[in-house]
């Protein structure tokens, strides 16, 4: 795939007293403005899968070392996990083609566990330059487990939904008690690659988040930036919190084994094509 190759506009834009929206919706030669990148994507709908104190990304072959997961898409997560054996398996997805797995800890409302109704993935396009399809086997964590204060809204959230009249936080909110609206925990990954490694020792740093649509010059590949929303048939309130640790532990993995073939159409036919294609089936 090609890179956009990005034009200085900063003295067009002086030249024409309008520097500050230059900069505001950046543009490749030929390629889209930044601004224009808002509604594209695609969307995979996974149903609860399980749970288990499996992590196959931080403890591989080691079942019950982790922390307690509520899993979603690959119906076979677990410690002994690989490319090979996810890719074999069914899905609670509704993307067809959409086996990767998906975990986040498992909520506890009064100590209890609470299963997430189900998980919106979303897939978007958060770059100037054209992104490529994640790799087979390819692993990534967003967020911090150990975290005991709010971390970045960028990387993570807790919400009641957009009908409910309140903003994002950190904190866990009180939901309204409508049917319209629920709990909800958000985890944004980072979009941009080192190119080498599918994983690396800490699950993170051969990622990076992209600014202002570009991929830093140590991660300089673009792929499709996910954030993944877990949705709980909770209200939130207090004595809700996570089996890392608290209400501010919020992480995510993922662990790709699309089928290639599927994700690379999506890729090319939805981000690249600057099309919203939503939810699919």
């Amino acid at each position: 795939m090609r890179q956009w190759a990005l034009v200085g506009v900063a003295g067009l834009a002086a030249a024409l007293g309008a520097v500050s929206l230059a900069l505001a919706a950046p543009r490749s030669a030929d390629g889209p403005a930044l601004r224009s990148l808002a509604e594209v994507n695609f969307v995979s709908g996974c149903r609860f899968s399980h749970r288990a104190p499996d992590d196959p990304i931080v403890a591989p072959g080691k079942p019950g070392a982790s922390h307690d997961h509520s899993f979603v898409g690959n119906r076979s997560t677990n410690a002994f996990s690989t490319a090979e054996t996810l890719l074999a398996a069914s899905s609670s997805c509704r993307r067809d083609g959409d086996t990767a797995a998906y975990w986040m800890p498992t909520l506890l409302a009064g100590g209890l566990p609470v299963a997430p109704l189900h998980a919106t993935v979303y897939y978007r396009r958060h770059t100037l330059a054209e992104v490529q399809p994640f790799p087979l086997g390819f692993r990534m964590i967003a967020g911090d487990a150990k975290a005991t204060s709010p971390q970045a809204k960028q990387v993570t959230f807790w919400s009641c939904g957009a009908l409910a009249g309140i903003p994002p936080s950190s904190e866990v909110p009180t939901c309204p008690q409508d049917r319209r609206t629920s709990l909800r925990l958000h985890v944004r990954f980072p979009n941009c690659w080192n190119g080498v490694h599918l994983d690396t020792a800490d699950h993170k740093s051969h990622m990076a988040y992209a600014r202002r649509g570009r991929c830093p010059s140590s991660h300089p590949v673009a792929l499709p930036a996910i954030a993944l929303i877990y949705h709980y048939p909770v209200f939130g309130g207090p004595g809700v919190t996570l089996t890392s640790g608290g209400a501010y532990s919020g992480h995510a993995d993922f662990f790709n084994a699309w089928r290639p073939d599927a994700l690379a159409s999506l890729v090319d036919g939805c981000l690249n094509a600057l099309r919203h294609c939503g939810q699919g089936v």
